[in-house]
Order: C-alpha cells, then structure tokens, then sequence
C-alpha cells in the first residue's frame, strides 16, 4: 500500500488556522521606528500580490514547521514560537532574489501607523528597523531566501521563498505544511464568514510521507525521522528542544544512530567551539525568552547527548564542547536563582548565592567546573527543574 502524505483540516482545525492568521503580530522596530501592527492573512495576502506583480511566480503559500503543527494538534499541549510562512516561488537568478526582498520591504511600509511620513524612508531604514534576519542560499541542491521579522518577544514573523530545498524538514513532528491560498481567497470574498457548512478545504501535507504516521507521531509526542544523515547540525538542537518538551523516541535503537549522526553533523557544521556557542545562544534566544530554567534543562539535556553520542572528536575538543555547555548552563541556573531571590525580597543564603553567582562564572573563564553531584551528571541532569530527558521508550497506544 503507497503511503498518503496529504490530508485536510477539519472545521475545528480550520478555527485554529483562523485565529493564527487573524491574531494581532507586533513588529518590533529599533531605534524611534514604531512597532507595526500585522496580521500575518494581510501580510501574506500583500506579499503574494506584490511579488505576481513584479513578475514573480508563486506556485503557492504554506504555513510550516511548529505553528503548522500548532494549528493540527494544540489540543495535545502543541506550542510554536516563529510563524513560518513559506512562498513557494521561482527563482533562476539573482535579480529575482533581489526582487523578493524589495518587494518584502516595500510591502513594510503599508503597514506603518498613520501619520507616518514614509516619502524619505528608504527600503534600507526598513531593513535596518525590522529585520532580525535575512539568509540567502544558492547551491546545486538549495535555492531560497529569508527574512526574519522583529518581534521582542521571540515570536517572530519568517517570511521564506523557497525555489529548492533538499530537506524542509527534521522530524515527522514538524514535517507538516498548511496551505494558505484557499484561506486565502475566502478572506478576499466580501461578507464571507466561516461556518461549519461553509468553509475553505485547507490542504496539509506532511513531507514525512506518511501523513497518518507523522499525525500519530504528533498526537502521542513521538520523535522520529527519515534519512537522518541528511538532517544538519541544527537537528541536534531541535532534538534536544523535543526531549525537553516531553517528546520520546519511537526506538531506542534507531535513536542512538540518529544522536550520533547528529552529534557528527553538528560538528562538521560548527566545528570551533566559538562557532558552536554562538550557534546554541542563538537558538536559545529564539525559543527559551524569559524561559531559565527550561534553559538549564534543555542545556544539560544537550550536555548529555554530546558527552554521550559524539564519536567524531577528539578527547580535548569533546571536553571543551562540554565544558562550554555546562558553563551556558550554570550561568541560566544563576540567572534564575537570582531572579527567584528578587521576587523572595533577596533574603537568605539563595539570596546570598544568586547575587554572586554571575560573577563566579565569569571569573572561571571559558572551562566550568565538573558538574556538583545535586545537578546530576549527563543527560537527566536537571530532572528536579523541568522532567529532564524523556525516558526512551516505545509509544502508548
């Protein structure tokens, strides 16, 4: 039997997918530029008009990734921080490209409150106000580009045009995508409502291939993959993220391959340690704001699958990877005590501890100390915070 990767939304999935593209998203801009107030249905809707306009070719819109996962099982305690909007386009060559990206900041300025005078704003004052991002990729197997949005609160708008990508996808989890243009043109009919007898079909695929499967995967917060060779270094990221969000493995056997093919990628990636720090903060900024103690959690989960999985390094570059992780996390776990201490009036010998503990670890340098046995030592340390790693284990039907 052929395996089916597609699937439509149901009514109640489709009142999900309507409050996500209806909800107020604030765009953060720096110095005196104001926040905007966007919607991402009137973003996305104005960006596809803009982009057929000047001559480019959308083959269609997608929501991907967390926030596609989000609106097909929220009920299962799903969360998203980034609303990935994919624009599935054509791009031969780099003048297209430039053209994608005008067009995106031309489009910013529609949405500037009134009163604005946007005559003397040039699409470079857009650029350095608005975007937290921007990445482009041109090689034999990928062609594509995006354009992270700012939002303060790490919930940020990705707008990515996509002509090639070999592998849009890590786990089965968030291999689905959410096509938009049929929501889309329902909006743009007037005095259209939803109801339950009157609604779009709003077609979801899951690149996975197995659509049942990957929902299945979804439903019970199962971790598993296909080809995993082809996963990059950030695959290890996301998979440490998982755990600490309470996702387990389908196989434990298959598991371990797969954390030593993703401990090899990641240092192939990053192979300096600077690289490697600069890489984890980053991903940490973009999914644990205002989250330390999930941090210190999620650090010393990813401590103990590089000091467990890794077989591509040699024993002083595996330490100092190791020892810069442990070092990040102490660092949150100081920063959370601290915090706790504020709100406690900073009484007492937590008090005490947490006003001193950042400054500790600056004064130890780049190398932390061995873990203190209350911490634990590899990969459940950090169980009395959050659950630490999940147990492996096959699902429960």
């Amino acid at each position: 039997m052929s395996e089916v990767g597609f699937s439509n939304l149901t009514w109640d999935q489709v009142i999900v997918l309507d409050q996500v593209l209806g909800e107020v998203i604030p765009i953060h801009g720096r110095g005196n530029f104001p926040t905007l107030e966007v919607k991402p249905k009137h973003i996305i809707n104005v960006v596809k008009d803009q982009l057929i306009a000047h001559g480019i070719i959308v083959k269609d819109t997608r929501l991907n990734g967390s926030i596609a996962s989000y609106i097909l099982a929220s009920r299962n305690g799903i969360i998203y921080k980034d609303l990935d909007v994919i624009f599935r386009v054509e791009l031969p060559n780099d003048n297209k490209f430039q053209i994608v990206k005008d067009v995106v900041l031309g489009c910013l300025l529609d949405f500037l409150p009134k009163g604005v005078k946007k005559e003397n704003i040039t699409l470079t004052f857009m650029k350095e106000a608005y975007v937290q991002k921007m990445v482009k990729i041109c090689n034999d197997h990928d062609r594509w580009s995006l354009i992270s949005l700012s939002n303060n609160t790490g919930k940020n708008v990705e707008l990515k045009f996509v002509n090639s990508l070999k592998r849009q996808f890590e786990f089965s989890v968030d291999s689905f995508q959410i096509c938009l243009d049929n929501m889309l043109e329902f909006y743009n009919v007037k005095n259209a409502k939803l109801t339950q007898k009157s609604y779009p079909v709003v077609v979801v695929e899951s690149l996975y291939g197995n659509f049942q499967e990957a929902m299945t995967h979804l439903q019970y917060k199962l971790i598993s993959t296909r080809k995993p060779e082809e996963i990059r270094g950030g695959g290890l990221l996301k998979y440490s993220n998982l755990l600490v969000r309470n996702f387990k493995p389908v196989s434990e056997a298959e598991i371990k391959t797969l954390e030593r093919y993703m401990c090899s990628r990641f240092f192939i990636d990053f192979p300096d340690v600077v690289e490697q720090q600069r890489k984890i903060e980053s991903y940490l900024h973009n999914h644990f704001i205002g989250e330390e103690k999930s941090k210190y959690n999620y650090l010393m989960t990813l401590r103990g699958i590089v000091d467990d999985s890794t077989v591509c390094l040699m024993r002083n570059e595996r330490r100092q990877t190791i020892d810069m992780i442990t070092n990040m996390a102490l660092k949150a776990q100081g920063r959370e005590q601290k915090r706790e201490s504020r709100q406690l009036g900073g009484c007492g010998s937590l008090g005490r501890w947490a006003e001193n503990r950042e400054g500790e670890l600056e004064a130890w340098g780049a190398v932390a100390p061995s873990v203190t046995p209350s911490m634990g030592s590899t990969r459940n340390a950090g169980n009395h915070l959050s659950g630490g790693r999940c147990i492996v284990g096959s699902p429960r039907h």
